[in-house]
């Protein structure tokens, strides 16, 4: 084989062996970007269960975009610093296809990482309603609306960005995400003291009332009043400490999610057309002429009331016509 053959044969092997790579970039970059995407079957939402979002420049589009900066690193759970202490809160305001399907979709997911809903209220808005005529006696009622829900979640502070992730998936265009990460480490410390302050000092009130055999009853009343007023800084203090821990272990999710505009014709009564309800010119016939006999049965009736008088005057008119005769003869 001379050297032009070997040549050739290395350059082949060379070309194939680098489409070969290049394919098998392509195909990993599309199967990442799809396993992060919603995809609607039967009326539902469907997704795969991967949970790393993809980067912009692997989205390639302004709808995948909004999917991949949801979550921030202020989400996410640093257990190595264990001097600070951190109340982690996310406020996100989003379109989706279908409302009620996104609702079930993200109360599932809050269920699934430990979580709950603690507020939801799913309302329609109706933006106009127009009536047109479509016949005689009816119209056609459109009605323009907007499906929303609020919903307040909460989650282990562990989980709230692989939850953010998660609800991202079913965005169709976000509005806006704040995510606000703030130390109250110093807050706690603040408590934490104050418990102790109100302690001691409660303490020597009650030894110095304890000890004091001369002390007099406004002095003692005092000194309890006191004591009780630096056992509820204690325990406010305690409360509030508590309340912050709650906060601390589970982060809170604003969450606003609406629709596109929606449409619901219905066919009603045209109520305002008065003259389409009145019946025709045979009904109004047969109507009056029984409308008249009663008319007629009314009056004969009532003559009829009159009877007696009736037959006197006939009986008059008669002798008056009888006598009338006989005086011409």
């Amino acid at each position: 084989m001379n050297l032009k053959s070997i040549t050739v044969f290395c350059c082949s092997i060379l070309f194939l062996f680098s489409c070969a790579e290049k394919r098998a970039e392509m195909e990993s970059a599309t199967a990442d970007s799809a396993s992060y995407l919603p995809v609607e079957a039967s009326g539902s939402y469907s997704y795969s269960t991967k949970d790393v979002a993809a980067s912009p420049e692997e989205s390639g589009g302004a709808k995948k975009n909004s999917n991949a900066f949801v979550s921030s690193s202020a989400a996410v759970e640093n257990g190595k610093d264990s001097t600070r202490k951190f109340i982690r809160t996310a406020d996100l305001k989003f379109r989706v296809k279908d409302v009620i399907q996104s609702t079930y979709y993200i109360e599932d997911a809050t269920k699934r990482f430990g979580g709950f809903v603690s507020y939801t209220n799913l309302s329609s808005s109706v933006n106009g309603v127009n009536t047109t005529e479509v016949s005689a006696d009816s119209s056609l009622e459109t009605t323009y609306y907007v499906v929303e829900n609020n919903l307040v979640v909460r989650v282990p502070n562990t989980k709230l960005d692989t939850t953010l992730k998660t609800i991202a998936k079913a965005i169709d265009f976000l509005d806006y995400r704040i995510i606000k990460a703030e130390d109250v480490a110093l807050q706690l410390l603040s408590n934490n003291l104050t418990q102790k302050r109100a302690a001691r000092a409660e303490k020597r009130l009650t030894d110095v009332v304890d000890n004091n055999a001369t002390i007099d009853l406004s002095a003692t009343t005092y000194a309890t009043d006191v004591a009780v007023s630096k056992q509820e800084q204690a325990d406010n203090a305690k409360v509030a400490n508590l309340s912050l821990k709650d906060q601390i272990e589970f982060s809170t999710i604003n969450i606003a999610i609406y629709q596109r505009k929606s449409v619901k014709q219905e066919l009603i009564a045209n109520e305002k057309n008065v003259d389409a309800y009145e019946p025709g010119f045979m009904y109004k016939f047969v109507a009056a002429i029984k409308s008249g006999w009663h008319i007629l049965q009314a009056i004969v009736l009532g003559i009829m009331h009159f009877w007696a008088l009736i037959l006197i005057g006939i009986v008059i008119y008669v002798v008056y016509r009888m006598r009338k005769a006989k005086s011409k003869k």
